[in-house]
């Protein structure tokens, strides 16, 4: 089965995947749809324009089901693999996606794979939720994830677990806002003070919210992207930043949205407005997690050691545990390099990590 998983990961690595690239995702998708299918699962596709999610389904066709989320996009553009290569020594396995999170997608998948050729029937329901646009906070595939935790009795994610091997037991909360400038526009040397600067309003802006992030731990803060401006000769007429947030309770998250809805143009002219593009609520660690504890049991069934602690990351599995459900992220292989150029996973963890899906 390990060689198996090996030639499938580097299938689903080749198919590059960006968020937002129909036409790559469904390449990628058809791969996911097959290997699930030859798996035993019964596939859904659901049609969506930036990408099509996947609904599968193991066992008896009844709720209280175990729930799976996962996802197949990447943050890589296609072409990465030309200055970031799949290569798979014997140890290492690396390429774009492959911990992020192609390989949890390959152990859910070798794991059934096991179970069927041991003739082992799933005894109990099992749906999976893979999809196209995790990675730019969910847009059309939340829904469908809250949909399918109607009826679970548990859900697992399949993100990477901490370096060490531990799951995640909780995550932070994650907003994603758009921070938009509007200036007006002049000749940058005939008519300077005619114009009115977004770009430098913007830079101005993104200062002040900077000062207002505490520093207490609870708040984390990026700009993951700036646009604006035509020409060096004009003055910029607009411009817009995409802001990541990450929260440790709701608090936090309505304290820094109002420092940004609140926000008043520092220069006569301009105007500023933020809109939150998509958000997940923080999922609070729960001691008495009893699917943790349940996993700890099989884990040292199987002669691991299983235990979990909080993750600064958000994911889709955020959306249960928010909720009470009894959630557990992170059964993904070890590795290193989420969205970096050094993206890797152990193949080692492979079949542990299937071993204990499947179990």
């Amino acid at each position: 089965m390990l060689d198996t998983g090996r030639a499938r990961l580097r299938e689903y690595a080749l198919a590059e995947s960006p968020s937002g690239d129909p036409g790559a995702l469904a390449r990628c998708a058809d791969l996911v749809e097959a290997g699930q299918a030859a798996a035993g699962g019964r596939v859904r596709r659901v049609p969506s324009p930036g990408g099509d999610h996947l609904v599968t389904s193991w066992g008896p066709n009844q709720s209280g089901h175990l729930l799976v989320v996962g996802h197949y996009d990447t943050v890589w553009p296609v072409g990465r693999l030309a200055g970031m290569p799949y290569t798979d020594d014997g140890v290492t396995i690396t390429g774009p996606g492959v911990f992020d999170m192609k390989g949890g997608l390959i152990a859910l998948e070798t794991a059934f794979r096991a179970l069927d050729a041991a003739g082992i029937a799933v005894p109990a329901p099992v749906r999976a939720v893979v999809v196209a646009d995790e990675e730019v906070g969910s847009p059309t595939g939340r829904a469908l994830v809250e949909a399918e935790m109607q009826g679970a009795a548990a859900v697992i994610g399949l993100e990477s677990p901490h370096p060490d091997g531990a799951l995640k037991s909780a995550r932070r909360g994650s907003t994603r806002v758009a921070l938009r400038v509007r200036g007006r526009e002049s000749h940058a040397a005939l008519d300077p003070g005619r114009g009115v600067s977004a770009i430098d309003e913007l830079l101005d802006q993104l200062a002040a919210v900077r000062a207002a992030v505490p520093d207490d731990g609870t708040t984390l803060f990026n700009i993951g992207r700036i646009e604006g401006g035509r020409r060096a000769n004009v003055i910029a007429g607009d411009a817009w930043a995409e802001i990541g947030l990450r929260f440790t309770d709701a608090g936090s998250e309505r304290r820094m949205l109002a420092v940004l809805r609140d926000a008043r143009p520092v220069r006569a002219g301009a105007q500023v407005e933020a809109e939150v593009l998509t958000s997940r609520p923080t999922w609070q660690d729960d001691p008495a997690n009893p699917l943790l504890a349940h996993l700890a049991e099989l884990g040292a069934a199987l002669g691991r050691t299983v235990r979990g602690r909080p993750a600064a990351g958000a994911g889709d599995a955020n959306l249960p545990g928010s909720r009470g459900l009894p959630t557990v992220d992170g059964l993904g292989p070890r590795g290193r390099g989420a969205h970096a150029a050094d993206e890797r996973i152990e193949v080692a963890d492979l079949p542990r990590c299937a071993a204990l899906l499947a179990a």
